[in-house]
Protein backbone atom coordinates (compact mmCIF):
# COMPACT_ATOMS: atom_id res chain seq x y z
CA UNK A 1 0.00 0.00 0.00
CA UNK A 2 0.91 3.12 -0.70
CA UNK A 3 1.22 5.38 2.71
CA UNK A 4 0.98 9.32 2.51
CA UNK A 5 1.49 10.46 6.07
CA UNK A 6 -0.55 13.42 7.33
CA UNK A 7 0.79 14.40 11.09
CA UNK A 8 -1.93 16.24 12.89
CA UNK A 9 -1.26 18.45 16.05
CA UNK A 10 -3.32 20.24 18.16
CA UNK A 11 -1.87 22.91 20.33
CA UNK A 12 -3.55 24.71 23.08
CA UNK A 13 -1.27 27.89 24.40
CA UNK A 14 2.01 26.24 24.18
CA UNK A 15 4.32 28.28 21.55
CA UNK A 16 7.57 26.72 22.81
CA UNK A 17 6.94 23.05 22.44
CA UNK A 18 5.30 23.42 19.06
CA UNK A 19 8.66 24.82 18.25
CA UNK A 20 10.67 22.19 19.40
CA UNK A 21 8.21 19.52 18.19
CA UNK A 22 8.52 21.16 14.74
CA UNK A 23 12.48 21.52 14.76
CA UNK A 24 12.25 17.77 15.61
CA UNK A 25 10.38 16.63 12.13
CA UNK A 26 12.94 18.70 9.80
CA UNK A 27 15.57 16.27 11.23
CA UNK A 28 13.98 13.26 10.01
CA UNK A 29 15.66 10.52 8.02
CA UNK A 30 12.70 9.93 5.91
CA UNK A 31 12.86 10.72 1.65
CA UNK A 32 8.94 10.66 1.09
CA UNK A 33 6.78 13.72 1.25
CA UNK A 34 4.54 14.35 4.62
CA UNK A 35 2.23 17.01 5.59
CA UNK A 36 2.35 18.21 8.91
CA UNK A 37 -1.30 20.62 10.41
CA UNK A 38 -1.21 22.60 13.32
CA UNK A 39 -4.51 22.96 15.00
CA UNK A 40 -4.56 26.23 16.68
CA UNK A 41 -7.48 25.31 19.65
CA UNK A 42 -8.79 28.81 20.40
CA UNK A 43 -5.31 29.78 21.87
CA UNK A 44 -4.36 32.82 23.27
CA UNK A 45 -0.78 32.18 23.03
CA UNK A 46 -0.82 31.63 19.22
CA UNK A 47 2.10 29.86 17.41
CA UNK A 48 1.75 31.76 14.49
CA UNK A 49 5.24 32.97 14.84
CA UNK A 50 6.77 29.81 15.14
CA UNK A 51 4.45 28.50 12.46
CA UNK A 52 6.72 30.76 10.16
CA UNK A 53 10.16 29.71 10.83
CA UNK A 54 9.34 25.84 8.93
CA UNK A 55 7.16 27.39 6.27
CA UNK A 56 10.34 26.52 3.80
CA UNK A 57 11.50 23.41 5.47
CA UNK A 58 8.29 21.60 6.11
CA UNK A 59 4.95 21.10 4.15
CA UNK A 60 3.07 23.17 7.16
CA UNK A 61 -0.45 24.05 6.91
CA UNK A 62 -2.30 26.23 9.68
CA UNK A 63 -5.29 26.22 11.08
CA UNK A 64 -6.91 28.47 13.93
CA UNK A 65 -10.44 27.28 15.53
CA UNK A 66 -12.69 28.19 18.16
CA UNK A 67 -11.95 26.07 21.49
CA UNK A 68 -13.47 22.74 21.83
CA UNK A 69 -10.69 20.11 22.77
CA UNK A 70 -8.06 18.08 21.55
CA UNK A 71 -10.43 15.45 20.45
CA UNK A 72 -12.34 17.63 18.11
CA UNK A 73 -9.01 19.71 17.00
CA UNK A 74 -7.81 16.08 16.09
CA UNK A 75 -10.88 15.21 13.78
CA UNK A 76 -11.03 18.88 12.19
CA UNK A 77 -7.20 18.32 11.22
CA UNK A 78 -7.98 14.83 10.09
CA UNK A 79 -10.51 16.13 7.47
CA UNK A 80 -8.63 18.99 5.85
CA UNK A 81 -5.80 16.48 5.73
CA UNK A 82 -4.58 15.17 2.33
CA UNK A 83 -2.86 12.09 3.40
CA UNK A 84 -4.43 8.79 3.32
CA UNK A 85 -2.24 7.38 6.78
CA UNK A 86 -2.94 10.18 9.89
CA UNK A 87 -0.26 10.34 12.74
CA UNK A 88 -1.62 12.34 15.65
CA UNK A 89 1.24 13.34 17.88
CA UNK A 90 0.79 16.12 21.07
CA UNK A 91 2.39 19.12 21.16
CA UNK A 92 4.67 18.54 24.23
CA UNK A 93 6.65 15.19 22.37
CA UNK A 94 10.09 15.63 20.57
CA UNK A 95 10.12 13.28 17.59
CA UNK A 96 13.69 10.94 16.93
CA UNK A 97 15.29 10.89 13.73
CA UNK A 98 13.99 7.80 12.43
CA UNK A 99 10.70 7.58 13.97
CA UNK A 100 8.67 8.28 10.43
CA UNK A 101 11.45 5.46 8.68
CA UNK A 102 10.14 3.13 11.73
CA UNK A 103 6.41 3.56 11.08
CA UNK A 104 6.64 3.27 7.23
CA UNK A 105 8.62 0.28 7.65
CA UNK A 106 6.77 -1.87 10.27
CA UNK A 107 3.23 -0.81 8.25
CA UNK A 108 4.66 -2.09 4.94
CA UNK A 109 5.68 -5.38 6.21
CA UNK A 110 2.28 -5.68 8.99
CA UNK A 111 -0.32 -3.25 7.95
CA UNK A 112 -2.83 -2.15 10.66
CA UNK A 113 -5.46 0.98 9.99
CA UNK A 114 -4.31 1.70 13.60
CA UNK A 115 -1.00 1.90 15.69
CA UNK A 116 0.42 3.76 18.86
CA UNK A 117 3.94 4.29 19.88
CA UNK A 118 5.84 4.09 22.93
CA UNK A 119 7.17 7.47 24.44
CA UNK A 120 10.63 8.03 26.47
CA UNK A 121 12.25 10.61 28.32
CA UNK A 122 14.95 12.97 26.66
CA UNK A 123 18.22 13.94 28.12
CA UNK A 124 17.08 17.47 28.34
CA UNK A 125 14.02 17.07 30.37
CA UNK A 126 13.53 18.07 33.89
CA UNK A 127 14.45 15.83 37.25
CA UNK A 128 10.48 15.91 37.71
CA UNK A 129 9.72 14.93 34.06
CA UNK A 130 11.84 11.82 33.77
CA UNK A 131 10.61 11.06 36.84
CA UNK A 132 6.65 11.22 35.72
CA UNK A 133 7.98 9.44 32.85
CA UNK A 134 9.05 6.77 34.76
CA UNK A 135 6.04 6.42 37.14
CA UNK A 136 3.75 6.58 33.65
CA UNK A 137 6.25 3.27 31.90
CA UNK A 138 7.26 1.22 34.32
CA UNK A 139 6.07 -2.24 35.06
CA UNK A 140 5.99 -1.06 38.71
CA UNK A 141 3.23 1.14 38.42
CA UNK A 142 1.13 0.45 34.94
CA UNK A 143 2.08 -2.97 34.06
CA UNK A 144 3.96 -1.46 31.33
CA UNK A 145 0.97 -0.92 29.22
CA UNK A 146 2.08 2.10 27.67
CA UNK A 147 4.54 0.61 25.31
CA UNK A 148 5.94 -2.52 26.09
CA UNK A 149 5.16 -5.45 23.78
CA UNK A 150 5.12 -8.15 26.37
CA UNK A 151 3.31 -6.61 28.97
CA UNK A 152 0.28 -6.11 26.80
CA UNK A 153 -2.23 -8.30 24.85
CA UNK A 154 -4.31 -5.87 22.39
CA UNK A 155 -2.99 -2.99 22.22
CA UNK A 156 -4.33 0.13 22.93
CA UNK A 157 -2.81 3.57 21.24
CA UNK A 158 -2.61 6.72 23.22
CA UNK A 159 -3.26 9.91 21.57
CA UNK A 160 0.16 11.48 22.38
CA UNK A 161 1.60 9.32 19.42
CA UNK A 162 -1.08 7.67 17.48
CA UNK A 163 -1.99 6.64 13.69
CA UNK A 164 -4.57 6.59 11.78
CA UNK A 165 -5.72 5.15 8.55
CA UNK A 166 -7.86 8.04 6.31
CA UNK A 167 -10.32 4.67 6.41
CA UNK A 168 -10.63 4.10 9.91
CA UNK A 169 -10.98 7.41 10.73
CA UNK A 170 -14.05 7.59 7.57
CA UNK A 171 -15.63 4.72 9.46
CA UNK A 172 -15.22 5.80 13.36
CA UNK A 173 -15.69 9.26 12.31
CA UNK A 174 -12.66 9.46 14.60
CA UNK A 175 -12.44 11.17 18.62
CA UNK A 176 -15.47 10.97 20.52
CA UNK A 177 -16.66 14.34 22.75
CA UNK A 178 -15.02 12.55 25.40
CA UNK A 179 -12.67 15.14 27.28
CA UNK A 180 -10.24 12.08 28.97
CA UNK A 181 -10.48 8.65 27.58
CA UNK A 182 -11.12 9.52 24.21
CA UNK A 183 -8.09 7.69 22.34
CA UNK A 184 -9.19 4.36 24.42
CA UNK A 185 -12.80 5.42 23.02
CA UNK A 186 -11.35 5.39 19.53
CA UNK A 187 -9.50 2.53 19.98
CA UNK A 188 -12.74 0.02 21.01
CA UNK A 189 -14.95 1.74 18.09
CA UNK A 190 -12.30 0.56 15.83
CA UNK A 191 -11.93 -2.89 17.03
CA UNK A 192 -16.00 -2.91 16.83
CA UNK A 193 -15.41 -2.66 12.96
CA UNK A 194 -12.95 -4.90 12.60
CA UNK A 195 -10.26 -2.72 12.07
CA UNK A 196 -6.44 -3.93 13.43
CA UNK A 197 -4.37 -1.81 16.28
CA UNK A 198 -0.95 -2.75 17.00
CA UNK A 199 2.32 -1.09 18.99
CA UNK A 200 5.16 0.17 17.20
CA UNK A 201 7.90 0.05 19.98
CA UNK A 202 10.59 1.41 18.02
CA UNK A 203 7.83 4.18 17.09
CA UNK A 204 8.68 6.39 20.07
CA UNK A 205 8.39 10.08 20.93
CA UNK A 206 10.31 12.08 23.97
CA UNK A 207 7.40 12.98 25.80
CA UNK A 208 7.56 15.96 28.10
CA UNK A 209 4.11 15.31 29.92
CA UNK A 210 3.60 17.87 32.88
CA UNK A 211 5.83 19.88 34.42
CA UNK A 212 4.41 20.29 37.91
CA UNK A 213 3.28 17.65 40.82
CA UNK A 214 -0.09 19.47 40.55
CA UNK A 215 -0.46 19.48 36.90
CA UNK A 216 0.27 15.56 36.79
CA UNK A 217 -1.88 14.56 39.58
CA UNK A 218 -4.79 16.77 37.44
CA UNK A 219 -4.20 14.65 34.71
CA UNK A 220 -4.12 11.33 35.81
CA UNK A 221 -7.36 12.21 37.75
CA UNK A 222 -9.22 12.55 34.60
CA UNK A 223 -7.46 9.04 33.46
CA UNK A 224 -8.81 8.01 36.45
CA UNK A 225 -12.47 9.88 35.81
CA UNK A 226 -12.38 7.95 32.17
CA UNK A 227 -12.08 4.45 32.84
CA UNK A 228 -15.45 3.78 34.63
CA UNK A 229 -17.33 5.92 31.95
CA UNK A 230 -15.64 3.01 29.31
CA UNK A 231 -16.45 0.29 31.31
CA UNK A 232 -20.23 1.16 31.16
CA UNK A 233 -19.82 2.09 27.31
CA UNK A 234 -17.85 -1.10 26.66
CA UNK A 235 -18.22 -3.79 29.52
CA UNK A 236 -16.63 -6.48 27.86
CA UNK A 237 -13.43 -4.25 27.97
CA UNK A 238 -13.58 -3.83 31.99
CA UNK A 239 -10.67 -5.84 33.89
CA UNK A 240 -10.18 -6.01 37.33
CA UNK A 241 -6.80 -4.62 37.22
CA UNK A 242 -8.35 -1.20 36.59
CA UNK A 243 -9.48 -0.56 40.37
CA UNK A 244 -5.80 -1.69 41.57
CA UNK A 245 -5.29 2.07 42.38
CA UNK A 246 -8.29 2.48 44.15
CA UNK A 247 -7.74 -0.03 46.06
CA UNK A 248 -3.78 0.66 46.91
CA UNK A 249 -4.90 4.00 47.82
CA UNK A 250 -7.73 3.01 50.11
CA UNK A 251 -5.19 0.25 51.71
CA UNK A 252 -2.25 3.21 51.89
CA UNK A 253 -5.26 5.12 54.15
CA UNK A 254 -5.72 2.11 55.98
CA UNK A 255 -2.32 1.15 56.81
CA UNK A 256 -1.85 4.11 59.00
CA UNK A 257 -5.20 2.96 61.01
CA UNK A 258 -3.57 -0.15 61.20
CA UNK A 259 -0.52 1.12 62.36
CA UNK A 260 -1.86 3.39 65.42
CA UNK A 261 -3.80 0.43 66.45
CA UNK A 262 -0.49 -1.84 66.75
CA UNK A 263 -0.05 -3.37 63.76
CA UNK A 264 2.64 -2.01 61.56
CA UNK A 265 2.48 -4.80 58.89
CA UNK A 266 0.51 -3.19 55.90
CA UNK A 267 2.72 -0.29 56.41
CA UNK A 268 5.61 -2.37 56.10
CA UNK A 269 4.55 -3.59 52.80
CA UNK A 270 3.76 -0.62 51.16
CA UNK A 271 7.35 0.42 52.40
CA UNK A 272 9.22 -2.29 50.72
CA UNK A 273 7.08 -1.09 47.48
CA UNK A 274 8.31 2.43 47.54
CA UNK A 275 12.22 1.01 47.91
CA UNK A 276 11.31 -1.35 44.73
CA UNK A 277 9.76 1.79 42.88
CA UNK A 278 13.13 3.65 44.10
CA UNK A 279 15.51 1.46 43.30
CA UNK A 280 14.22 0.44 40.21
CA UNK A 281 14.51 4.10 39.02
CA UNK A 282 17.90 4.27 39.85
CA UNK A 283 19.07 1.65 37.71
CA UNK A 284 16.68 2.85 34.77
CA UNK A 285 17.76 6.92 35.00
CA UNK A 286 20.99 6.36 36.84
CA UNK A 287 20.08 9.50 38.86
CA UNK A 288 19.45 9.66 42.66
CA UNK A 289 17.45 12.40 42.68
CA UNK A 290 15.10 11.36 39.82
CA UNK A 291 14.91 8.00 42.05
CA UNK A 292 13.43 10.02 44.83
CA UNK A 293 11.47 12.06 42.51
CA UNK A 294 10.20 8.86 41.38
CA UNK A 295 8.39 7.63 44.40
CA UNK A 296 6.41 10.90 44.72
CA UNK A 297 4.98 10.80 41.56
CA UNK A 298 4.03 7.15 41.16
CA UNK A 299 2.11 7.96 44.93
CA UNK A 300 0.73 11.29 42.66
CA UNK A 301 -0.26 9.08 40.38
CA UNK A 302 -1.77 5.91 42.39
CA UNK A 303 -3.96 8.74 44.37
CA UNK A 304 -5.25 10.95 40.98
CA UNK A 305 -5.97 7.87 39.15
CA UNK A 306 -7.70 6.27 42.20
CA UNK A 307 -10.06 9.09 43.25
CA UNK A 308 -11.01 9.96 39.99
CA UNK A 309 -12.03 6.25 39.52
CA UNK A 310 -13.81 6.29 42.42
CA UNK A 311 -15.27 9.48 42.11
CA UNK A 312 -16.68 8.46 38.61
CA UNK A 313 -17.51 5.43 39.91
CA UNK A 314 -19.89 6.26 42.52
Amino acid sequence: MNLNFSIIIPVYNRPKEIDELLESLTKQDFSDDFEVLIIEDGSTEKCGAIIEKYTNQLDLKYFFKENSGAGASRNFGMQKALGNYFIILDSDVIVPTQYLSEVKKTLEINYTDAFGGPDAAHQSFTLLQKAINYSMTSFLTTGGIRGKKQAVGKFQPRSFNLGLSKKGFEKTNGFSKMKNGEDIDLTFRLWEHGFETQLIEKAFVFHKRRSSIKQFFKQTYGFGTARPILNQKYPQTSKITYLFPSLFILGFGLSFIFLILGFPQLLYFYGIYFVLIFMDSLFQNKNLQVAFLSVFTSLTQFFGYGLGFLKSFF
